[in-house]
């Protein structure tokens, strides 16, 4: 691809890293900012800087949040006692849109994949299991990707809580296998929430 301008080649390449964006739709999106107000641009820029520059991470679940202590941990209508391990960020906000579950979160920040060069302590597994240790949570409840890799973190996690007082669930199997959280309906990922099953009694369904 051939540009006419140094300024432009380096905006499209560096949309073009986003996930899913390849270079003649980076163009597009490029020249379609080029279009708009001057204000609006800069807008949405300086969105993207204050982002990058104040986002904090939830000391607790490691959720996204204004503060140390995010809304979900900071309410105190949540059931703290229940907590739901996710992968990430966008697997709460779709839990969240069930309006069916009101308990707390962990985000892992991912899942263990040797294909990707992910294992165990790349994830916030070890923040997890010291929850536990303390004793205040009852329940948790597995709600990673139907995928080999969810899995595969969904049993790691497990044998680590092994020996500590707490229940171990899993979403039902409302969400089909091999899809990710983010992309079920909220009807059925709902359903799955309140129809969670023993974590033991999916290891012995495999």
């Amino acid at each position: 691809m051939e540009f006419s301008s140094k300024l432009l080649e380096n905006a499209v390449y560096e949309m073009s890293q986003l996930p899913g964006i390849g270079k003649r739709t980076a163009l597009r999106l490029v020249l379609h900012l080029l279009k708009q107000p001057e204000a609006q641009t800069r807008l949405l820029s300086e969105a993207l800087t204050n982002l990058r520059d104040e986002v904090n991470f939830c000391k607790s679940c490691n959720n996204i949040s204004d503060t140390e202590l995010c809304e979900i941990c900071a309410n105190p209508k949540r059931d703290k006692t229940l907590v739901c391990v996710v992968e990430d960020i966008r697997d709460v906000m779709a839990i969240e849109n069930t309006s069916q579950y009101h308990g707390l979160y962990h985000v892992l920040g991912g899942k263990i994949s040797p294909m990707e060069g992910i294992g165990p302590h790349d994830l916030n597994i070890v923040p997890l299991v010291n929850k536990v240790k303390e004793g205040s949570i009852k329940e948790l409840i597995f709600a990673l990707s139907s995928t080999m890799e969810g899995d595969t973190t969904n049993f790691y996690i497990f044998k680590q809580l092994e020996g500590l007082d707490v229940v171990t669930s899993t979403i039902a199997r409302g969400i089909s296998v091999g899809d990710e959280l983010e992309y079920a309906d909220e009807v059925t990922l709902g359903r799955s929430i309140l129809n969670r099953v023993p974590f033991e009694n999916s290891i012995k369904a495999d």
